[in-house]
């Protein structure tokens, strides 16, 4: 197996331009916080960025955990993967992936500095010192439910081609994780059962009150709506424009991922006449 690094301090633009790197040097795979990447997908792993503390962060990074990186060897032997783009704060980190994970050392490493320009490098420096904030380089989707709680946005990276329509290049996704951005936080069922029936109430034909039922898991919540429906409204259209407005409201407010939700319509109302 070939492998390459890509090195560069903490903060510096790695993960931003990981995808990049890899297709530059013929690279399908990539080993980055935790996780084994290949094109939009992770194939396995877990993620660095998860962690509470800085401490653990680092040590899941370097696959210091015998069943995480058991994990990882054994997809890259199943893939036969043929050449890996390893991400490393130093030389010594990348050394120590390889080590964990029976790989050769890299026969290529790269700079950031080489790859970035200053104004690139100091410009994910201030974001990360700021704000907190650290790339993923796949997309949303493929990580939402592993990140339910942590607030995270898509990155599109566009390109623009006169007389053709708009291209993207690449999908990533911005985290900032608990230990270094906000610290610990909680949300508790009420806070979501109110929020969930706010955000019901707003489609027409749905009445005052209602309950919810939460069911909390590692990778989100599933909730049950009890609601009042009016009367004479067609019920599947309304039940349904709920479930989406519910899980749009739901994430938008608490960055929870909603697995799911399920809606009971349990009374009928009608209008006054007057």
């Amino acid at each position: 197996m070939r492998t390459l690094a890509l090195v560069g301090k903490s903060g510096t633009g790695k993960s931003h331009k990981a995808q990049l790197i890899a297709k530059q040097n013929g690279a399908s795979f990539i080993i980055d916080d935790g996780l084994l990447i290949h094109g939009p997908r992770v194939l396995a792993g877990h993620s660095a960025k998860r962690e509470k503390t800085r401490l653990g962060a680092i040590k899941r990074a370097i696959f210091h955990d015998p069943i995480h990186a058991e994990e990882v060897k054994n997809k890259l032997s199943e893939m036969k993967v043929d050449s890996l783009l390893i991400l490393g704060t130093s030389d010594s980190m990348v050394s120590a992936i390889c080590k964990a994970l029976d790989l050769p050392l890299p026969d290529v490493t790269i700079r950031i500095e080489d790859v970035s320009s200053e104004h690139e490098i100091n410009t994910a420096r201030m974001t990360r010192k700021a704000k907190g904030k650290h790339v993923i380089p796949v997309p949303t989707l493929e990580i939402k439910k592993d990140f339910s709680g942590f607030f995270l946005d898509p990155l599109r990276i566009f390109r623009m081609r006169k007389g053709k329509p708009t291209e993207i290049l690449a999908e990533k996704s911005v985290v900032r994780p608990t230990y270094s951005y906000l610290g610990k936080y909680t949300i508790n069922d009420t806070t979501i059962s109110q929020i969930a029936l706010y955000a019901a109430s707003q489609v027409p034909g749905i009445g005052p009150g209602g309950r919810v039922y939460i069911e909390n898991y590692s990778t989100g919540v599933v909730l049950k709506l009890e609601l009042t429906v009016l009367y004479g409204v067609y019920v599947p259209d309304v039940l349904k424009q709920v479930q989406e407005k519910v899980v749009q409201v739901i994430e938008y407010m608490t960055a929870l991922n909603v697995l799911k939700v399920n809606i009971v319509a349990k009374n009928i109302y009608f209008k006054e006449s007057y």
